[in-house]
C-alpha cells in the first residue's frame, strides 16, 4: 500500500510539474539556473553562490531550505525545492525583477517526483552522499539514482561539478552529456583544493595554486568552499573579486552559528541531522577548539529515516565528553522511542555520557547548567528552523534564542 501511494503522489507532483509548465510558460528559460544536490553543504553552497553574485553587482534568486530571495526580497521556505507552480511563480518573479542568475538546491524527493524536470539549468554541483532519506528511497541506490537524475538533465552546454573525493562523486559523471569536473583534495581533478590551517576562527586553503582565506570553520567548510570557488569560475566571474568576497562572507543562518556567552561558554548551532553532517560538525569543534569540553545536545526526526537513529546516537555520543539525547522534530512519533533507538549501538563506556532529556527546552537549560567557561555546548539538528513540530503542531521554537534567552542575552 505505501508503495503504491508513493507511485500516486509521484504521478500527481510529476502532473503538477506539466500543469505548472503551461500555466506560466516555463520562465526558468530566461534566466540561468545552477543547482546544487548532495546529502551535506547543498545550504551553504547555493546561498554563498547568491551572495558572491550579489556583490559582484549581478541580480540573483535564491531557492534554498532557509530562504528564498528574488532580488534581496526575502520569501520563507517550506520545502528544500517547492512544488512545481510554486517554483515556477518563484522564477516568473525572478524573471520579471530582471535576474540573471538562480542558485538552488535540487533535493532528491523533488528529482524523484519531477518537480524540476524542463528546468533551464546552466549547471550543477554534487557536494557529497551519505545516508539520509531511506525511508523514503528505501535504499542507498535509489537515493543515488534520484540524485543522478539531476545530472542526466543537464544541457551539452552545460557544467556538471561533482566531489569526486566522496565514494559516488566519479559515478555522478558518468554518461551524462554536460561538461565534466571534478573537485576535491585528495589530487588530480580539475580543481584541486589543499587545507593549509584549520584556524579556530578560520581556514587558509589553496586552490588550483590561489590561497583562499575564510571566516567559515572546518574540513567539511573546506569541501564546500572549493565547490564555490570552482562553480564561480565555471560560470565566468571574476575570480580576484570572488577571493577577496570569500575571505569577509558568513555561514548561512544555522550553518554553525555560534556565540560566546556572558559566563565564557561557547555556543554553537548547526543544521546537522545525519550522521555525517554530526560527525563532521563535532569533529571541527574538536579540531577548531582543542581541550575544551564538547556537550552536545541534538535527537532525530520523527517519521523521517529511523535506521540512522543508532549511528547519530553513537557518533555524538563518542565524539562528546557528554551527549544530551533530546527530541528533534518528533512528529507523530513517541520522542521517548526515539531516543531509545538513538541508544542501541552505544557501548558501555559511551553510554555513561549520555543524558536523556525528551524536552528539548529542558535538555537546553541542563546543558547550560553543566557547562563552564572555557567549555562548548553543539546544539545541532535544527539550525534555522524556528519551529518544533509535535503530533502535527507546530510550536515555535529556535535553538539559538532559547540560548541567548537562558544566557540572558537580548
Amino acid at each position: 500500500m505505501k508503495n503504491f501511494n508513493k507511485k500516486l503522489k509521484t504521478i500527481v507532483w510529476r502532473a503538477k510539474a506539466i500543469a505548472a509548465t503551461f500555466y506560466y510558460g516555463n520562465p526558468s528559460k530566461k534566466l540561468k539556473i545552477i543547482g546544487v544536490t548532495g546529502t551535506n553543504g547543498k545550504t551553504t553552497t547555493a546561498t554563498l553562490l547568491y551572495r558572491i553574485a550579489t556583490k559582484l553587482g549581478h541580480k540573483a534568486g535564491l531557492v534554498s531550505t532557509v530562504e528564498n530571495i528574488v532580488v534581496e526580497e526575502v520569501r520563507p521556505a517550506t520545502h528544500t525545492t517547492p512544488d512545481s507552480f510554486s517554483l515556477h511563480k518563484l522564477f516568473k518573479d525572478m524573471a520579471e525583477r530582471g535576474c540573471e542568475y538562480v542558485f538552488m538546491e535540487v533535493s532528491s524527493h523533488a528529482l524523484d517526483q519531477g518537480r524540476v524536470s524542463g528546468m533551464n539549468f546552466i549547471g550543477g554541483i554534487f557536494t557529497n552522499l551519505t545516508q539520509d532519506h531511506l525511508d523514503y528511497h528505501k535504499n542507498f541506490e535509489n537515493y543515488f539514482q534520484a540524485k543522478k537524475k539531476f545530472f542526466q538533465m543537464l544541457p551539452t552546454e552545460g557544467f556538471a561539478l561533482s566531489n569526486t573525493d566522496n565514494e559516488y562523486g566519479h559515478r555522478m559523471l558518468e554518461g551524462i552529456a554536460a561538461k565534466k569536473f571534478s573537485c576535491g583534495f585528495k589530487g588530480g581533478e580539475d580543481f584541486h583544493g589543499e587545507i593549509k590551517k584549520i584556524r579556530f576562527d578560520g581556514l587558509d586553503l589553496i586552490f588550483n595554486g590561489e590561497n583562499i582565506k575564510s571566516k567559515l570553520l572546518g574540513k567539511f567548510n573546506a569541501y564546500n568552499l572549493l565547490g564555490i570557488w570552482s562553480a564561480s569560475q565555471l560560470i565566468g566571474f571574476d575570480m580576484e573579486k570572488v577571493n577577496a568576497i570569500l575571505g569577509d562572507i558568513e555561514p548561512p543562518s544555522g550553518r554553525f552559528q555560534h556565540f560566546t556567552s556572558p559566563n565564557g561558554v561557547l555556543v554553537i548551532v548547526d543544521y546537522a541531522h545525519t550522521p555525517d553532517a554530526l560527525e563532521n560538525v563535532l569533529k571541527t569543534t574538536r579540531e577548531s577548539f582543542v581541550g575544551s569540553k564538547i556537550i552536545s545536545v541534538f535527537g532525530c526526526g520523527g517519521d523521517r529515516d529511523p535506521m540512522k537513529r543508532n549511528i547519530m546516537g553513537r557518533i555524538g555520543a563518542e565524539l562528546s565528553d557528554i551527549a544530551i539525547f533530546t527530541s528533534d522534530n518528533p512528529r507523530s512519533e513517541d520522542p521517548g522511542k526515539i531516543i531509545e533507538q538513538m541508544k542501541v549501538s552505544l557501548s558501555s563506556e559511551d553510554f555513561k555520557k549520555v543524558k536523556t532529556i525528551p524536552n528539548r527546552h529542558e535538555a537546553i537549560l541542563e546543558s547550560i547548567k553543566l557547562a563552564q567557561k572555557g567549555d562548548i555546548i553543539l546544539c545541532a539538528g535544527k539550525g534555522h528552523e524556528d519551529y518544533q513540530e509535535i503530533k502535527g503542531v507546530k510550536h515555535h521554537f529556535n535553538d539559538t534564542e532559547e540560548y541567548k534567552k537562558a544566557f540572558g542575552i537580548v
